[in-house]
């Protein structure tokens, strides 16, 4: 397996060989080591050799972009459905049809026209500090609007893809006047203007700098199930609590806990596209499931494989069953609603 770091400095190219039969050429912006054992076991069954150019999404989909009809990608990789849709919209995508992933593949977690495929997901759970908050005063999103909350509020920036898609969900629920009274009550109750990735939001409660915080999943179960290297000491994560927002009742017809997904399809001019679709199927098996489980802390897609025991530990939860093509669809909303309201 070749792994070709992306730097801005050169241009790396694949070699002459790896556009030959018997290969497959991703350009991935997901960036956990766990990811290792996807592409070596997909080698030993397939005996395709995997060639890899890791990166930001952004520097990736203008990659591609400049590299054209001559482009050596077959496959892209990326995580959240507002980055699938920036790719989607500049042409990088290809339809496949797949009754492998249209059988395994929960139809909200794909493209309706198959140009991409999510393989797991992460749900956006409000964290909050057991010493401070009551968390029967959370358990929704537009809770976090409340003026009770004032001054306690932690977020990452709204040009965050993951805020932009939160609040893209809300808008396709909402509507756009509703959702920006959100922003602004959202806004009006931060702790601090907005700095730093979801595992700095964690550190923010731990450390009494806020006393609630939006942040994936996968960042907490980590800190949970490996050690202390994304929190202060042993003890921050018996101080922090979660919440699923969004929980339907017999009482209410909510919408569930919103999700987004890391996921992938096959680039538009692909040299090895039947390689690629088989990468894509590999991915939507119990094996490469079960790695995405309990390597990096995700959601599997495919009914029946079974999250990380640290997952588990979080508690089982309802999630939005919004198609996520939505999200991308409302990106632009999104992120002129917090312009609007000066949201940093």
């Amino acid at each position: 397996m070749r792994l070709l770091v992306a730097a801005a400095a050169a241009v790396i190219a694949f070699p002459l060989a790896a556009q030959a039969a018997g290969e497959v050429n991703i350009y991935s912006s997901r960036h956990y080591d766990t990811d290792e054992r996807l592409y070596s076991d997909f080698e030993e069954a397939t005996g395709i050799t995997v060639n890899r150019i890791e990166d930001k999404a952004n520097v990736l989909i203008e990659r591609i972009k400049a590299e054209g009809e001559n482009s050596p990608a077959d496959i892209l990789l990326t995580v959240d459905a507002g980055r699938l849709y920036q790719a989607d919209q500049a042409g990088i995508f290809q339809s496949i049809d797949s009754d492998t992933l249209d059988d395994r593949i929960p139809e909200n977690l794909r493209h309706p026209d198959g140009h991409w495929f999510g393989f797991s997901t992460r749900g956006r759970a409000i964290f909050y500090d057991k010493a401070k908050v009551d968390p029967a005063d959370i358990q929704t999103y537009a809770s976090l609007a409340d003026p009770k909350l004032k001054g306690l509020v932690c977020t990452r920036s709204s040009s965050n893809i993951y805020m932009l898609s939160l609040l893209a969900a809300v808008v396709e629920h909402e509507g756009e006047e509703n959702a920006k009274t959100w922003v602004e009550g959202l806004w009006a109750n931060r702790a601090r203007d907005p700095e730093g990735g979801d595992t700095d939001q964690l550190r923010a409660i731990a450390s009494g700098q806020c006393a609630i915080a939006v942040a994936n999943t996968y960042y907490f179960a980590r800190a949970l199930s490996q050690d202390v290297r994304d929190l202060a000491n042993p003890d921050d994560t018996d101080r922090i609590g979660i919440v699923f927002p969004d929980q339907p009742t017999e009482d209410n017809d909510a919408n569930g806990t919103h999700v987004n997904v890391s996921a992938g399809g096959v680039v538009a001019n692909a040299p090895n596209r039947a390689n690629a679709i088989a990468f894509l199927e590999y991915l939507a098996t119990d094996a490469a499931q079960k790695y995405f489980a309990d390597g990096n802390n995700e959601y599997p897609v495919v009914e029946g494989v079974e999250a990380s025991s640290a997952v588990e530990s979080l508690g089982a939860f309802e999630a939005d069953d919004l198609p996520l093509i939505k999200l991308g669809e409302n990106q632009a909303t999104a992120q002129k609603i917090y312009n609007e309201v000066g949201y940093q």
